[in-house]
């Protein structure tokens, strides 16, 4: 969907864009504070973590996720010496937005302390980490923000970004088959003459429609020389004529007449064969037209590649649909209930996720997904969100691009 250049102005001008900083407020044992530039660079430790410094005293705090959930694991130092990890008790709480605080312990393992909790998805929080050492507290705090942004209510309803709670939803699972519009077995009719004779007369032409009863040839009996008439045994259209006046009838087809006023739609399907009931709902598009129905049979043999055929009636009364016409097939394979459910278009790419955004009061981010199954524009939410949440349903689009002016990185 293309942004307008006015709403990207707006959102220049007045979003407040919350990406990862480095501040880092140090207090230790209350005897002083430090606050570095917004522009500081993160230092990372040998274990790719962060560094947070207070004096003599150095603690990386890493997320290691080799083989296991994300979870934090501490490395501490004391004048660039190792300290046991029996020797310092370290607390560290994530405020999340909501805010949700997750309040972490650490124990020992090898060199390091390990976290007691997952450090679930998305990583986006203020972090509190307080220490013990040698009788001395130590207490820092940062901001690490992603996926998420500030939109003032006003400006998100001049920009028509909308929300939905998310809830329960009852959906209907389908399957997507494709099939072609044929004629019914009793929908043709073969003329010929009762007795031999000569075409005299030919009432009708190829392709005019016929009512039952009408008129459509004279033949001359060679037998006694007099003229009878040949009716039409049902309505429908003139579909061949092969035969001309001055003819012999002999014992040959004269005409075919076709009743293409219901025709039958042949779904093949592959896949969903012991899913599909020979009476399931079906709806058929067929050119630009949907027609919902329920198939009356499956023939029992299948084709050559080895698709089953489903039937369904198609009424052609006003003529709309043509034999031979493709339609394509949504089939019902019936109805679920979903704990959870969200609109198909608020769905957008983050990273390796599929996220929606949540909204808590002013602020939006990203929630990451594990999605169920899918159906008439919705799908089916398995984790990630609360039942209650509320979510951006219209115009997500609006706070990814915005998301992603902000350069906020995946801090681990």
């Amino acid at each position: 969907m293309k942004k307008n250049p006015i709403i990207s102005a707006l959102l220049l001008g007045h979003i407040a864009l919350v990406g990862i900083t480095s501040s880092q407020s140090v207090f230790a044992g209350g005897s002083h504070a430090h606050q570095p530039a917004l522009t500081d660079e993160v230092e990372k430790g040998p274990n790719n973590g962060r560094m947070l410094r207070d004096g003599d005293l150095a603690i990386e705090l890493a997320i290691f996720e080799t083989g296991v959930p994300p979870e934090f694991r501490i490395y501490a130092t004391n004048n660039e010496t190792a300290i046991s990890p029996s020797d310092i008790d370290i607390n560290v709480k994530l405020t999340r937005l909501g805010d949700v605080v997750d309040d972490i312990s650490f124990f020992r393992e090898n060199d390091y302390l390990r976290g007691d909790m997952e450090i679930y998805e998305p990583h986006s929080f203020a972090v509190t980490l307080t220490a013990t050492y040698q009788g001395k507290d130590y207490h820092w705090h940062y901001d690490n923000f992603e996926g998420r942004v500030t939109i003032a209510d006003d400006l998100a309803k001049s920009m028509d970004i909308q929300t939905s709670i998310i809830g329960p939803k009852a959906l209907h699972q389908r399957h997507q088959a494709y099939g072609k519009l044929v004629l019914a077995p009793n929908a043709i009719r073969n003329i010929s003459a009762r007795f031999a004779g000569e075409v005299k007369k030919l009432h009708i032409t190829q392709g005019q429609w016929v009512t039952k009863g009408q008129k459509l040839l004279t033949v001359e009996s060679n037998n006694n020389l007099s003229n009878y008439d040949i009716k039409a045994p049902m309505a429908g259209y003139i579909s061949a004529q092969m035969t001309g006046v001055g003819e012999q009838t002999g014992d040959k087809t004269l005409l075919t007449i076709a009743d293409t006023r219901q025709l039958i739609a042949e779904v093949a399907v592959y896949g969903e064969m012991k899913k599909v009931v020979p009476s399931a709902p079906v709806a058929l598009t067929i050119g630009d037209t949907t027609v919902n129905t329920n198939f009356f049979d499956a023939l029992p043999q299948l084709t050559d590649n080895q698709a089953k055929i489903y039937r369904a009636y198609v009424d052609n009364s006003d003529g709309k649909f043509s034999l031979g016409q493709f339609a394509k097939a949504s089939i019902s394979l019936g109805t679920f209930n979903a704990v959870m459910a969200v609109n198909k278009d608020a769905l957008q790419a983050f990273r390796d996720f599929t996220v929606v955004y949540t909204k808590i009061g002013e602020q939006y981010e990203v929630r990451m997904l594990e999605l169920g199954r899918e159906s008439d524009g919705w799908v089916e939410i398995l984790s990630g969100i609360n039942s209650g949440d509320s979510y951006v349903s219209k115009n997500s689009y609006i706070i990814k691009a915005d998301i992603e002016k902000s350069g906020a990185s995946h801090d681990h």
